[in-house]
């Protein structure tokens, strides 16, 4: 799991909502914003239209934050963003691989 200091809190993701950018994926979206902070926060939403059980929504956010655990320090710094699922993506790979496309866009 990702460390709470590199997650966005509720207000950032307010935030984000309301002035960020976005990109987008086959089964993601990312909505982002720069800061002049030197943290990167990353959260993951898994929405109920995208799975109805809790268990598999959570299941689906832990595979995430697994995935950019290994890819973090990638990132740019100062990075505050929020990945939002548009359909159940079971296979790890392609989440991965998504995510790695999607950040690319940005650096």
């Amino acid at each position: 799991m990702l460390p709470k200091k590199n997650r966005a809190f509720t207000k950032e993701v307010d935030e984000i909502f309301k002035k960020g950018k976005f990109l987008s994926s086959s089964s993601l979206t990312f909505k982002y914003f720069k800061t002049s902070h030197k943290e990167i926060k990353i959260s993951f939403i898994a929405p109920k239209n995208v799975a109805k059980l809790a268990v598999k929504r959570n299941l689906l956010r832990r595979r995430g934050y697994r995935v950019l655990e290994k890819h973090i320090n990638q990132f740019p710094t100062g990075l505050v963003g929020v990945l939002v699922f548009k359909k159940y993506q079971d296979d790890v790979s392609i989440l991965e691989n998504e995510i790695k496309n999607i950040f690319s866009k940005i650096n």
